[in-house]
Parts: structure tokens; C-alpha cells; sequence
């Protein structure tokens, strides 16, 4: 290869990666995003701001994470300040619909939004998420199908997350499908705290209110810790032995070993939480480097555990 080919080609890649977005990651090094969310005790959202923050790491940005500790009406002073400060992006995990003036300010200062597990809006850039209507759909379906399409079922939603509440509404479409299942309760357990205290406390509420035997076929969680909750609830009043199934989703590692125990916590859906995280980073770079979006949800593959691969 003479040098003039050589350098021919070096010019072509790098024309090529700049139409591709790949060039990106060099054009934002040394960006300041700032990501805030007020649910950074739940394991989830752990995990994905730890992702985005290696991706970040690897793109040269500075990352200031910004938990609100369960408090949604605080992120929108904490947006309000990041706006001020002048950040290249802010990357958020709440509701938007409950944030609205934080994004003004955003828009205002000419900063783009993202979501990284949120929720839509036309303020937001993109939301990077896994796939709720599919999840739902899916551990909804795996209760269901293991009672025989009957018999009461205990829910455990949150509508006051987007995320959260699609899984809830689509859960309640599969349940209102099988005419023989009847949804005993339809909970909302308090967060501060994880979520797992709560939910033990209003599920053996619920199963001494329902103390016969077979009175209660299963429990659907909108994610794991009302699930592991609910669990919890039901050995300690001893009816493990009943045959309750429960589901849950996200398949953090303290689901995956209660499933892969064999006992009554069944099946979960793992997201693919490194994935959110550096897919938003990935989505952010995208945009600082120019690009325009064409999709303004973005799905991060999901997998279905049970005992048969909990351990993998």
C-alpha cells in the first residue's frame, strides 16, 4: 500500500465515522453532564447511573450525579441549578411530566435533556429504556398461565413513574383477559426505603385479611422489591407451602437468588441495566456531536429468569 492510498483510506474512515456518530465520543471529551434522579436507592438505577458513568469516564466527561433522595420536586431546583451552571447535558430519571419547569430552564439555556429510564416528552432529546409494555406483558402472561387463569392476584404497581406504570396498566390488560382472575389488591408501596419494608408490611396486611388457604394464587410486582417484600411476608406467616406465585422485574441479584431457590418468587425479567447506562451515555455523545435523533425512545434488550437460568 503506497502512502498516498494509505492516507486516502485514513481520510475515508474518518469521514465514515463522522456520518456514523462514532466520531462523537472525540468531539464531546471534556463535557460536564449532570444526572439527577430522586430514586438512586433503588438497585436499578444504581446500576445504570454506575454504567453511564464508566461510559462516561471513557468519553472523558465529567459526570456530577445528583441524588434527590426520593424528593421529585427537588429535581426541578436541581435542574434549575445545573442550567445555571451551564452542563453540556442533563440526564434524567424521573417523570418529565413532573419536572416541567427544570426542563424550561434546560431549553432556555440551550442545554439537551435526556431520559435514562424516564419518560417521554418533547423536551427530552431521548429516553433510553427497556421495553415496559413487552415486561409487563410477559411476567403478567407467566402468572397467568401457572394459576390455570384463575384465582386472586395481588398487585404491586407505582403509576407515579412513567416507566413503572406502563408495566402496571399492561399487566391489568392481561389479567382483565382471563375473566376467572380477579385482582384482590392493587398496591402502592412507599419507596423511601427501597420499597421491600413496605411492601412486607401491607402484604401481610393483606394475607391476614385472606387467611384461608388458596385465597390468595399470586402476587405480580411492578419490579422486584415489592416482590422480595411480598416474599418475605408470606414465609414468615408461613404459607410458602400455599403455592403463591410471584414475579417480579428487574432481576437484581437479591431476585435472582430467592428464584433460583426454587421457592415461591418465580420469575423476573432482567433489564439490561450496563446497557441503559452506556447506550445513554452512547445517545448523549451522539447529540453533542451534532447528530440528529430519529427515534426519541430508544429499548435496551430484556431476558425472562426463572429458576432455569437465574444463576447464569
Amino acid at each position: 500500500m503506497t502512502t498516498s492510498t494509505a492516507t486516502r483510506l485514513t481520510r475515508s474512515l474518518a469521514v465514515a465515522l463522522t456520518l456514523t456518530g462514532f466520531a462523537g465520543a472525540a468531539w464531546a471529551e471534556g463535557e460536564t453532564v449532570a444526572v439527577i434522579t430522586p430514586y438512586l436507592s433503588q438497585p436499578g438505577t444504581q446500576f445504570y447511573v454506575e454504567a453511564f458513568e464508566a461510559r462516561a469516564t471513557e468519553l472523558g466527561w465529567t459526570v456530577n450525579v445528583i441524588d434527590t433522595a426520593g424528593d421529585v420536586a427537588a429535581v426541578i431546583s436541581r435542574m434549575e441549578d445545573a442550567a445555571t451552571q451551564g452542563v453540556d447535558a442533563i440526564v434524567l430519571n424521573v417523570d418529565p411530566a413532573q419536572v416541567g419547569a427544570g426542563l424550561d430552564a434546560a431549553v432556555a439555556a440551550n442545554i439537551p435533556v435526556f431520559g435514562m429510564d424516564a419518560g417521554a416528552d418533547p423536551r427530552i432529546q431521548a429516553n433510553v429504556t427497556s421495553n415496559g409494555y413487552a415486561m409487563a406483558a410477559e411476567t403478567a402472561v407467566y402468572v397467568a398461565n401457572r394459576i390455570g387463569g384463575a384465582g386472586n392476584v395481588v398487585m404491586f404497581v407505582f403509576d407515579a413513574f412513567p416507566p413503572v406504570q406502563v408495566r402496571g396498566a399492561i399487566a391489568d390488560a392481561v389479567f382483565a383477559n382471563h375473566p376467572d382472575i380477579a385482582v384482590l389488591d392493587r398496591v402502592t408501596p412507599d419507596v423511601a426505603d427501597g420499597g421491600i419494608a413496605d411492601s412486607r408490611a401491607k402484604m401481610e396486611a393483606i394475607l391476614a385479611a385472606n387467611p384461608e388457604p388458596g385465597s390468595i394464587k399470586a402476587v405480580w410486582a411492578a419490579w422486584d422489591q415489592p416482590a422480595l417484600g411480598a416474599l418475605q411476608a408470606i414465609e414468615a406467616a408461613g404459607r410458602q407451602g400455599e403455592g403463591i406465585v410471584i414475579t417480579g422485574i428487574d432481576a437484581n441479584p437479591q431476585a435472582r437468588d430467592a428464584i433460583a431457590a426454587g421457592g415461591n418468587f418465580e420469575a423476573s425479567v432482567a433489564q439490561d441495566f450496563a446497557g441503559i447506562g452506556a447506550t445513554t451515555a452512547d445517545t448523549v455523545a451522539r447529540v453533542l456531536a451534532g447528530e440528529t435523533l430519529k427515534a426519541n425512545v430508544i429499548y435496551v434488550p430484556t431476558k425472562l429468569i426463572t429458576s432455569a437460568n437465574a444463576a447464569q
